[in-house]
């Protein structure tokens, strides 16, 4: 008798054969996981835009540091020179774009960082939350 009260619950009310509930649950299953890769999809995009942009922020970087270490040899070139101003504010500069450069990679990697592990897990949370709801109707 408990059966047939939630069979009828699950059809809105209305009788239907148990050919027409298979057949509808499989095409909610067949929704449900096409709903489930498209979010899959999306978050995998969104993963890989970030991992894009802290690559690419780490690659200023490394420039930056470049440029710090022209800046920190033309220093030493200048000292050696004996002119005191001039390697002084060598060495300033070099520092700074050093700074820099740290302060870029840094951001780069905890960009880096937000983007790991590669794996959809808002899409893994509903697939585990919806087989447990599977389950919880079928052990009914």
């Amino acid at each position: 008798m408990e059966q047939i009260s939630e069979t009828s619950q699950l059809s809105g009310g209305s009788d239907r054969s148990t050919g027409e509930l298979i057949k509808l649950m499989s095409e909610q299953v067949s929704t449900l996981v096409r709903d489930e890769l498209k979010l899959a999809q999306l978050e995998m995009t969104r993963k890989g835009k970030q991992a894009g942009i802290g690559a690419g922020m780490m690659g200023g970087g490394g420039v930056i540091a470049l440029y710090g270490l022209g800046c920190l040899i033309a220093c030493v070139i200048l000292a050696i020179s004996r002119e005191l101003a001039p390697w002084l504010s060598a060495l300033i500069i070099g520092a700074a774009l050093m700074a820099v450069a740290g302060i870029v990679a840094l951001k780069g990697r905890a960009k880096l960082r937000q983007a790991t592990p590669p794996v959809p897990e808002d899409a893994v949370q509903n697939v585990k939350a919806d087989v447990d709801e599977i389950k919880e109707r079928t052990h009914r």
